[in-house]
């Protein structure tokens, strides 16, 4: 398989996302900026998918039990961390750093599952989340940028 389309497969997964996506192109000999540009775009697109998915097969889907307890886990989690900026002039910053924020359970399937359960805007919400999903690709770009130049050092 395509090295590319495994970073792409990567960035679109809910466990990995662009975390996993972006290390996964920079090993397989991409540039940074095509890592970067190829995994957002791609973690992007979850964000309209989990809102249909929310909107319409939620219903459906509540009933697997392995579903459920995802979901009903990670409101729990987001709900935490954004619940008391819900409602005033700090929603959209907060949902869009919980997403930006590289951290495990803090992407754009989480930020976008907190937008539908707290029936945040719509529009504020892609626009929160994207952005959010370009913060945490310039971070985790970053990261790996900075791992693999301390690696080369230390290596040579």
């Amino acid at each position: 398989m395509n090295q590319l389309l495994k970073a792409i497969i990567a960035s679109l997964l809910p466990i990995s996302e662009l975390r996993g996506g972006i290390p996964i192109a920079v090993a397989s000999g991409y540039s940074y900026l095509a890592a970067f540009v190829v995994c957002v775009i791609a973690n992007i697109l979850v964000i309209p998918i989990t809102f249909f998915i929310l909107d319409y097969l939620h219903k459906y889907l509540v009933k697997i039990s392995l579903y459920k307890k995802i979901i009903d886990k990670s409101i729990e989690k987001g709900k935490r961390g954004i619940e008391n900026k819900i409602g005033t002039k700090w929603e959209f910053i907060a949902l869009m750093l919980f997403v930006g924020i590289p951290l495990p359970i803090t992407g754009a399937y989480t930020g976008a599952l907190i937008a539908w359960f707290f029936k945040l805007n719509r529009k504020k919400s892609y626009m929160a989340l994207s952005l959010g999903v370009l913060m945490a690709g310039i971070i985790v770009t970053l990261v790996v940028l900075t791992g693999s130049t301390i690696f080369r050092i230390f290596v040579k």
